[in-house]
């Protein structure tokens, strides 16, 4: 009894959990400078999903210092981010999980003559998937919230002890698992936008 009302309060609380980190992979090897009809962005897609990162780049040094610090990191399966992580753990292991790869891009079936940017059509993919629930029989948009509030329990139960979690994925499917974390009482406290190598980070108030 003694023990106990001498203690410093601290250690008779909960470990407060540590920060999620997700990140983007790096830029893609495919060009997007190209235009496309739906049918061509189905082609397109199908390479990029496949494709790895363009020879000659510079993980960013922060993010090389969360990773080193983490007590987890894990990438989606998707190549693209397998060697981000690759390049970004400088030799230390992380778990590959397919949980995180991206959500699904299916275009609009739009005419022949209708030709647009790879951007475009992603955006324009993500709307019809989003509020169209146009999925031609691949992963819905209720599917997909699913998988992410899945994620968003797994790398949870990683930061429990108070390590920090870092995963390497994709950008619509790292949003989706931010707002299950925030559904969960997370909150973003740092933002870099979409762009390759861009990190949001979450932590329990």
């Amino acid at each position: 009894m003694a023990d106990a009302l001498t203690a410093d309060p601290r250690s008779l609380s909960a470990k407060r959990p540590g920060a999620i980190i997700l990140a983007r992979h790096g830029e893609p090897a495919l060009s997007r400078d190209v235009v496309l009809t739906a049918v061509g962005y189905r082609e397109f897609w199908a390479k990029y999903e496949a494709g790895g990162l363009r020879p000659g780049q510079a993980p960013p040094a922060a993010l090389m210092d969360q990773i080193a610090a983490a007590g987890a990191v894990i990438s989606s399966v998707r190549t693209r981010s397998v060697e981000s992580a690759v390049a970004l753990c400088r030799g230390r292991d992380f778990v590959r999980d397919e949980m995180f790869v991206e959500a699904p891009l299916p275009p609009p079936n739009w005419p022949g003559f209708v030709k647009l940017a790879p951007r475009t059509w992603g955006f324009l993919a993500r709307f019809w998937w989003w509020f169209f629930d146009h999925h031609e029989g691949g992963e819905t948009r209720r599917q997909a919230e699913a998988r992410a509030d899945q994620a968003a329990s797994r790398i949870e139960a990683l930061a429990a002890d108070g390590r920090d979690v870092v995963v390497l994925a994709h950008g619509f499917f790292n949003f989706m698992v931010g707002r299950a974390l925030r559904r969960r009482g997370w909150k973003m406290t740092a933002n870099q936008g979409w762009k390759y190598w861009s990190t949001r980070r979450y932590e329990r108030p």
